[in-house]
């Protein structure tokens, strides 16, 4: 009797290890928010390469506005996620600080910027395989480091921008002939970290840059510039990852 008894207790933890282990499979959805800073470099503003070591000097207040971010992921593997990414937000160039402050010239451009993206995994945490954990135990129990993810992401994005100049940029776009808006491809690359509450919210930061395939994003060109229009986004993010049924699909049930 005791030894079935003790029988039944080893399969019955040899099932709850293999559950753990397959939590990502278990909850293979995950649909984020993020809020954050945006921050453009351009042709307008900013110093000039001989004044400006590692750039550091464009990072500024006046270069700063938004973007808001909503995204829904597919776990591949454990360490591999698909990301649908749609951002809303509003880029700021001014040369109201830099080199050409008395050149005048001012912009905010609106963005529309949807893109899908790969995300990979160099840190996972450990309270995926804890049995309590998948239960609904709160992560940071387990200590900070345990819960936390570091992944790096990159893809391919189009972007959909309409500016808006000052009349001293207005008068020169109508000069140059050129159009304050359109559309064109966008390269995001970052990384990005967070802590899993539970096992069903994480919160994180992540930094991410875009490489745009324009360089008229702030509506001008100078003919003194050697690359394309970079923008970056700073965001806090709040991600939730839904249940997946036995057929494949999320589900709200418990």
């Amino acid at each position: 009797m005791k030894r079935a008894i003790i029988v039944i207790f080893l399969l019955y933890l040899m099932v709850t290890f293999s559950q753990a282990q397959e939590l990502w499979k278990v909850r293979r959805y995950e649909f984020g928010l993020g809020f954050g800073p945006s921050m453009f470099f351009g042709d307008i503003g900013g110093y000039s390469k001989t004044k400006n070591i590692l750039g550091l000097k464009d990072m500024s207040f006046l270069q700063t506005r938004y973007d808001f971010n909503l995204n829904a992921k597919y776990r591949i593997t454990r360490e591999i996620n698909i990301r649908f990414s749609f951002t809303q937000g509003l880029l700021r160039a001014t040369d109201s600080r830099g080199s050409n402050a008395a050149r005048g010239f001012d912009i905010s451009t609106s963005i529309i910027e949807p893109a899908i993206l790969g995300e990979y995994y160099f840190i996972k945490n450990n309270v995926e395989g804890d049995y309590s954990f998948v239960k609904g135990r709160n992560g940071f129990l387990s200590g900070i480091l345990s819960t936390l993810d570091v992944y790096a992401f990159t893809g391919l994005g189009g972007l959909i921008y309409s500016s808006t100049p000052n009349a001293l940029l207005k008068a020169k776009e109508l000069e140059m002939g050129i159009t304050p808006g359109g559309f064109t491809g966008v390269v995001p690359v970052g990384v990005g970290a967070s802590l899993a509450f539970n096992s069903s919210f994480s919160f994180g930061l992540e930094l991410g840059g875009r490489y745009s395939f324009s360089d008229n994003l702030d509506g001008y060109t100078s003919q003194f510039s050697s690359s394309k229009d970079v923008y970056y986004f700073l965001n806090l993010t709040v991600l939730y990852k839904m249940k997946t049924t036995k057929q494949g699909f999320p589900t709200f049930r418990k």
